[in-house]
């Protein structure tokens, strides 16, 4: 059902350039995100509330062609479980489970020692956020987003440096989702590139009047990961 929401986006990239892919291929990566931060479900702007630091694995994996002016296509996800720190009747004043997920068509607008992506696609939340007092809020959105990412290489060392953005500002929702990246790549050969990752990302979500709540949370923090390019 929400890829079935998502198929208006391939109507909407027409985009002007063209893939530069040397060739066809599949870039994947797998991390893991040592993340907290702050949560507010109130609509009488109460002071934000302090979550717990927890981990979880996120996932992504892209597809790249050399066909002009047909876009290349990636999916992240990761899902956040939290909880405030502070208590009321030794319950978490907020208890989250959010999973978000982007689905990005975009071009490679460089291609070299500095490559530059940038498109557009959707973000999806889906997930509940349930106060001590047993009130819960479901969400269930979709969202357009612009994209961005940029990284530069250090030739001859294996050695790069990533930054890449989604943003929306749309129907009383806002929402930025950025990190930075080093990477070392330890194998190169015709089969598969593999590289270790490390970096620091924050997303930060704003709800305004959903569901008669005013929704606000951040997450941040470091992740280290692999990946893979066939």
């Amino acid at each position: 059902m929400k890829i079935l929401k998502l198929s208006f986006l391939a109507l909407g990239m027409g985009l002007s350039g063209f893939a530069q892919a040397d060739f066809i291929g599949v870039k994947g990566d797998v991390g893991y995100w040592f993340y907290d931060g702050k949560a507010n479900m109130s609509s009488q702007s109460l002071e934000d509330q302090d979550l717990d630091r927890k981990g979880s694995a996120q996932l992504s994996l892209a597809f790249e062609h050399p066909i002009p002016f047909i876009p290349n296509a990636k999916i992240r996800y990761v899902n956040l479980d939290t909880q405030t720190k502070s208590e009321t009747l030794g319950q978490a004043n907020y208890n989250v489970d959010l999973d978000h997920s982007d689905f990005i068509l975009y071009y490679e607008l460089l291609d070299n020692i500095v490559s530059v992506d940038a498109g557009l696609g959707a973000t999806v939340l889906n997930g509940d956020i349930t106060a001590y007092t047993g009130k819960r809020v479901d969400i269930d959105k979709t969202y357009p987003i612009a994209y961005l990412s940029g990284e530069v290489k250090l030739p001859f060392t294996g050695l790069s440096a990533k930054g890449e953005a989604t943003y929306t500002n749309f129907d009383d929702a806002k929402i930025t989702d950025a990190l930075v990246e080093a990477k070392y790549k330890f194998a190169d050969n015709l089969l598969i590139d593999l590289g270790l990752t490390a970096g620091y990302r924050i997303l930060n979500i704003d709800l305004d009047d959903y569901d008669n709540n005013d929704l606000k949370f951040e997450f941040k923090g470091p992740y280290v990961g692999l990946e893979a390019h066939f």
